[in-house]
Order: structure tokens, then C-alpha cells, then sequence
């Protein structure tokens, strides 16, 4: 927390991490081949005050491209949303240091999770 006893910025990041990890790598569907962040977008909407109860995240996917996808949030607690965030992830090859594109297996997940009619932080 930040010295006015809120949840401070940086630690709205790590959560989506937390999210972001949580739905990337299950056991049943995994980024094995890896990725990274290409870009990070957060509005903060509402001070979190620092609590010992958790707050829920929602993610989906906004824009699937041959090399990129849009993972978009929500921190929020029933109704009362703090921040929406956008996160650019870009599937990558560790081995050759370089991009690589999305394959079948991993297009075909991030499209059950596609929700275009919810808009993105930028929009």
C-alpha cells in the first residue's frame, strides 16, 4: 500500500500479472513456447483502500493478431470496478531472441475467450 493507505499502483500491476499467469499457463492450455509484454494500459477508476478480503479480476480478449493478442481487466469488487487495464502480449521465441506467431492450438484458446463487444481501455 502507498503511504495514504491505499493499494499502491505498481501492485495493481502485479495482480494482473497474477491473472494474466493464471489463465496463460493452465495445465491444460500453456504459452510453453513463451511470450512477452509488448504493452501495458491501466485507468485507475477508484482508490483500492488497503483490505485483507480479495477482489475479483476479470480478463478476455479483445483483438487476436498473427503475433499479438489484447488481454483486458477489470479489478473489481460486485459492481464497483477500480481499475480497467489492457495488457499487448506478443507470443516469442527465447531461443532466436524474436516474435514469433500465434499457432493453431493457442489462437483456437484465446478465441474462446474473445469478447469484442466489451470495449478495451484505449477505445
Amino acid at each position: 500500500m502507498d503511504a495514504y493507505g491505499h493499494v499502491n499502483n505498481v501492485v495493481f500491476l502485479r495482480y494482473l500479472e497474477e491473472a494474466r499467469i493464471d489463465f496463460l499457463f493452465r495445465p491444460e492450455k500453456d504459452f510453453k513456447q513463451g511470450s512477452v509484454v509488448a504493452r501495458h494500459e491501466i485507468d485507475y477508476k477508484r482508490q483500492l483502500v488497503h483490505r485483507h478480503t480479495p477482489v475479483d479480476i476479470e480478463l478476455w480478449i479483445t483483438q487476436i493478431r498473427a503475433a499479438s493478442f489484447t488481454i483486458c481487466y477489470e479489478v473489481k469488487d460486485g459492481d464497483q470496478v477500480y481499475v480497467s487495464a489492457s495488457t499487448v502480449i506478443v507470443p516469442f521465441d527465447f531461443a532466436a531472441q524474436r516474435p514469433r506467431r500465434l499457432t493453431d492450438e493457442e489462437r483456437e484458446f484465446l478465441e474462446e475467450y474473445r469478447d469484442d463487444d466489451k470495449e478495451a481501455v484505449a477505445a
